[in-house]
């Protein structure tokens, strides 16, 4: 339990009021609660959360997702992509789900997906190709067009 301090700005936090908050975007989506936060050892800045999910369910959210933290939640400035999600086409059909997150080993940035769409079949798609990010991936191609791509 965290008390405040006589003395303490109104704007600093204590690390154990965190873990539990619902994580949600600007659009009111809910992407799980905070499990951890990640300090970076050198500079004591947040670098960024672990979000719980479900069972089994953890992925790490760098800084540049978070907006704030209020009393209750962890406000998230855009929406991430997650594995397991829906992927659909601009007409929102079904294409299959997120297998796999491709990112760039450096900067930790996105590059591509990869679609699974059966149980043996998948695609790697560049992040280009994601029109829009929420409950679903929404890409910018219909399903015809996902098709006919190797």
């Amino acid at each position: 339990m965290s008390i405040k301090l006589e003395g303490m700005p109104s704007n600093i936090a204590t690390a154990d009021t965190f873990p539990g908050k619902k994580v949600i975007d600007r659009e009111g989506i809910e992407y799980g609660k905070v499990k951890h936060i990640h300090i970076n050892q050198d500079t004591l800045i947040v670098s960024g959360v672990t979000i719980h999910q479900g069972f089994n369910k953890d992925y790490f959210l760098s800084d540049d997702y978070i907006d704030k933290f209020t009393t209750e939640t962890l406000l998230l400035s855009r929406p991430p992509v997650r594995t397991g999600v829906t992927v659909v086409d601009i007409d929102r059909h079904k294409i299959g789900k997120v297998k796999r997150l491709h990112k760039n080993p450096d900067t930790n940035e996105l590059e591509s997906i990869e679609i699974t769409n059966g149980l043996v079949h998948s695609k790697i798609l560049s992040k280009s190709e994601i029109w829009g990010i929420g409950e679903k991936i929404i890409l910018g191609m219909t399903k015809e067009e996902f098709k006919k791509l190797e």
